[in-house]
């Protein structure tokens, strides 16, 4: 008997949770048991992330050797992020005045959530300035930085620490054999996390559907369908494009990664994924440097799910209040978002920390961010989708600039 793929036993997950969550919806006492089960698949991921992307880059830069070709890898990948998450924006901006989703909507048939967990984190980090953001790259306790999951400051003392191995020569040969049989390991710890990923998509599903109800879908079906095809949009075309100049095709691309993007999209967490699309892209060719240094960089730089949603976002509440943006204003907006969307990578609940930054600044009343809360999760599904994709796409294209052939697939498999 065929045993069944990863990617239709989480499709299989996912079904049979929202049918639980449909069946119980309302009942608190399915969250108490379903979620310590989700909790513990996240943090199954969250445990591997740290020592996948250090051993990673260790050896990756190691390899790579000195200060110049890395700074101008870390040059092209951050100039590629600023293009692409622009585009994002421009694109979000374009679907919101073309399609009008908060036109027409009736506030009094929403239902209302509680933002103030986010105003919170919002105003912790509105108190840093961008500055601090750049500041705190560099962390004064490296083991701190590794207990709180800090990316950008794990990535630089990855890269210094790599950098100072290569330096070494002869005897840092041992160093790298260490990180290289890390990464090995830990990519095999990944690949057995990976088998109870149906179960934690069960789960995780269960407690959203439970808690929301479709019915809360209704009032708000306009945003989510614009949403969902503005994601379709830019992943067929904008980044089918990208795709296409530098020689690959997003379909295949795609295909490779569906196992990847069903448990993304099921789990909305980008960060369930990533061991498995560093891995992924450095069997089609991708060089370990490139893929170590690109995808979790991306994590808090490229975020072009994210991106588009929160321009759809900030019109869709000032159509939904009547109130008119003109070319201006949205110019504003633009450059407001390229900023706020760097700014604070890697805070919880992201997306509407940085709404909620941005909103007030161009004349958009904060609490139509309480409207969408309900549906933010299903929002989030797809944001994570197209963040996935964005992500393996860069490492993809740095890896052609740099002037490694990357393979379809289909090649890697019959290699």
């Amino acid at each position: 008997m065929k045993k069944i793929s990863l990617a239709w036993q989480i499709f299989i997950g996912l079904i049979l949770g929202i049918i639980l969550g449909a069946i119980f919806y309302g009942n608190p006492h399915i969250e108490q048991f379903l979620q310590p089960i989700g909790n513990i698949f996240l943090r199954l991921i969250k445990m591997i992330v740290v020592p996948i992307v250090i051993s990673c880059l260790v050896v990756g830069v190691a390899g790579a050797g000195d200060m110049k070709s890395l700074g101008k890898l870390g040059g092209k990948t951050l100039l590629y992020f600023e293009i692409i998450t622009t585009i994002a924006i421009v694109v979000g901006l374009l679907v919101a005045n073309i399609f009008h989703p908060g036109t027409g909507v009736d506030r009094s048939q929403l239902v209302k959530s509680d933002i103030s967990s986010y105003v919170t984190t919002e105003k912790a980090t509105e108190s840093h300035s961008h500055i601090d953001t750049l500041v705190n790259i560099v962390p004064t306790n490296v083991v701190q930085a590794f207990a709180n999951g800090d990316m950008l400051a794990i990535i630089f003392f990855s890269v210094m620490f790599g950098l100072g191995v290569a330096a070494i020569g002869e005897k840092g040969k041992p160093i790298i054999e260490f990180f290289r049989g890390t990464a090995d390991a830990m990519f095999y710890v990944t690949n057995q996390i990976m088998k109870i990923a149906p179960l934690g998509v069960f789960a995780l599903i269960g407690v959203t559907v439970s808690k929301f109800g479709l019915e809360s879908l209704i009032p708000l079906g306009k945003l989510v369908i614009t949403v969902y095809g503005a994601m379709a949009f830019f992943i067929i075309v904008v980044l089918g494009i990208v795709a296409k100049i530098c020689g690959y095709n997003i379909f295949k691309l795609l295909a490779y990664l569906k196992d990847e993007l069903i448990l993304g999209y099921s789990t909305a967490s980008s960060e369930t994924v990533l061991p498995k699309i560093m891995e992924k892209m450095e069997r089609i060719g991708c060089p370990k440097g490139i893929t170590s240094f690109v995808i979790p960089t991306g994590y808090s730089f490229n975020l072009d799910g994210s991106t588009l949603y929160q321009a759809i976002a900030a019109l869709f509440i000032a159509q939904m209040y009547g109130i008119h943006m003109g070319i201006g204003q949205q110019i504003t907006l633009v450059l407001i978002l390229m900023v706020t969307s760097k700014g604070i990578a890697g805070v919880p609940g992201v997306s509407i920390v940085v709404l909620l930054s941005t909103l007030g600044s161009v004349g958009i009343p904060v609490e139509g961010l309480a409207f969408i809360l309900g549906v933010d999760r299903l929002l989030d599904m797809a944001r994570t989708c197209v963040n996935i994709v964005g992500n393996s796409l860069a490492a993809i294209v740095i890896s052609k600039w740099e002037g490694h052939k990357v393979r379809d697939h289909h090649e890697e498999q019959a290699a």
